[in-house]
């Protein structure tokens, strides 16, 4: 690594730098300050959680998070995030937070460690050993181009995230992960780590988050969080045995109809390569791929 550049632990101060750099390597990701601080300061217990910045003449090029993921029963199971600003690469700083966060997670006792790359990135993941295991596309949405919003089945309400008991979601999100693809199966969160990791979390905007409800039931639901225009779409689902009645395009349509009127002016998300489903309601909606990222693992 070039000698004028110095690798430290984040602080909660660098959150506004970080969240630049972030939108200037991703473009198509939203993420506020207000998280990345968050990010940065707060920990679950187990998740052994590093954050690091790398700083080139006092001013933070690189950021790398490693930490164990606590919400699988699979054990030693990790994740790690590297990125550089585009002017500063080549001088080994990716390498060298790579290698730090590599040794941290052993030391926290990691068996496994995922990643997300830009397909240009993939020989740098490859390079230290990763194995390609799953593909991520990016789209994102002008909400000034949306189509007309479907009408709630009879029996079925919409709310807000505001207006629905936080009992009700965790029983719908914890369902709808069930069979959510990934690496590692989202089953091992208990109700009050749900309200630390996802209900508290300052990332999301309860007023533009809806649900779809019957009686007392979470059906469907959408996250949504926000920074300044810009809406992300955390996570959207909905419980095993309605699937198939297009509440997932209710909700989605709903939230961003909302935050339209709200004066969002742009929406982006990720799926999975094998979320079909969930791609087709993100077409309809307009939505257009911007990115695509591959998802690399590695033993440690």
């Amino acid at each position: 690594m070039a000698t004028d550049v110095t690798v430290r632990r984040a602080r909660a101060d660098d959150a506004e730098a970080v969240a630049a750099l972030r939108r200037t390597v991703f473009p198509y990701k939203v993420m506020s300050a207000e998280m990345l601080r968050h990010a940065i300061t707060s920990e679950h217990p187990g998740e052994e959680r590093l954050a690091l910045v790398a700083e080139r003449t006092d001013r933070i090029v690189g950021w790398g998070k490693a930490g164990l993921n606590v919400w699988t029963s699979a054990s030693g199971h990790s994740s790690l995030a590297v990125f550089v600003h585009p002017d500063h690469r080549g001088d080994g700083i990716g390498s060298t937070l790579c290698t730090r966060l590599h040794q941290h997670l052993r030391d926290a006792g990691a068996q496994r460690v995922q990643v997300f790359a830009l397909q240009d990135s993939g020989e740098f993941a490859r390079h230290r050993g990763y194995e390609p295991t799953r593909t991520m596309h990016y789209a994102g949405v002008r909400l000034e181009d949306l189509p007309p919003g479907p009408t709630p089945p009879a029996g079925v309400e919409l709310h807000t995230y505001a207006e629905v008991d936080p009992r009700s979601v965790y029983a719908a999100e914890m369902l709808a992960a069930s069979d959510e693809p990934g690496d590692a199966p989202l089953d091992s969160m208990d109700y009050d780590q749900w309200l630390t990791d996802f209900w508290n979390d300052p990332a999301i905007d309860r007023n533009l988050s809806v649900a779809a409800v019957s009686g007392d039931e979470v059906l469907s639901f959408t996250i949504a969080e926000t920074d300044g225009d810009r809406l992300w779409s955390a996570f959207s689902g909905t419980v095993p045995p309605q699937r198939g009645r297009g509440l997932s395009k209710l909700v989605k349509s709903a939230s961003l109809h909302r935050a339209h009127a709200n004066g969002v002016v742009s929406a982006y998300t990720s799926n999975d390569d094998r979320n079909g489903p969930m791609l087709a309601v993100n077409d309809w909606l307009g939505y257009r791929r911007v990115a695509t990222e591959l998802g690399l693992a590695r033993d440690l």
